[in-house]
């Protein structure tokens, strides 16, 4: 299986990154490439997932996670959002990769942050199992600002 490396996104990768998507029932968990490209910013980066040279894969980092939600204890967190794999690419093991190169990835590109928190819907059990098998720890608490449904509060410490 080829490897998957980590970018952050620059203009470069737009062509190609508005072309990715989720499928249908995914939908509702992640939401549009179009939506979560306005929330990027200053301080809520886009990164790109490769395998090859070819963009499989998407999410944001948040730098002002420990800001806006008054679950992440300590200061130092990075907030992971919107990630996903294109509906072309799913299936393949390209989910795991990332979310197991996230850590060195991160810890390199945000070397002033220890920690990274995620939320997943309760209704994606296939998600959280893989956040899960990358070393993230579910905090046993539910957020409830999700726009479908509660969400599992997960983190995990950057190495």
């Amino acid at each position: 299986m080829d490897m998957v490396t980590i970018e952050k996104m620059t203009t470069q990768h737009l062509a190609e990154v508005i072309t990715l998507g989720v499928v249908e029932a995914q939908k509702q968990f992640v939401g549009s490439i179009d939506d979560i490209l306005k929330n990027a910013n200053a301080q809520i980066r886009p990164h790109v997932i490769f395998t090859e040279d070819q963009i499989v894969g998407f999410f944001l980092i948040d730098t002002t996670y420990a800001e806006k939600y008054d679950f992440v204890s300590q200061s130092h967190s990075i907030g992971l959002r919107s990630f996903f794999i294109d509906k072309k690419y799913q299936g393949k093991g390209y989910a795991k990769q990332a979310i197991l190169a996230l850590s060195n990835y991160l810890s390199e590109a945000y070397p002033n942050h220890s920690t990274i928190y995620l939320t997943v819907n309760c209704q994606n059990p296939i998600a959280k199992g893989l956040y899960l098998k990358g070393g993230f720890e579910d905090t046993n608490t539910l957020y409830h600002g999700g726009a479908a449904g509660p969400q599992h509060i997960m983190v995990k410490a950057l190495v």
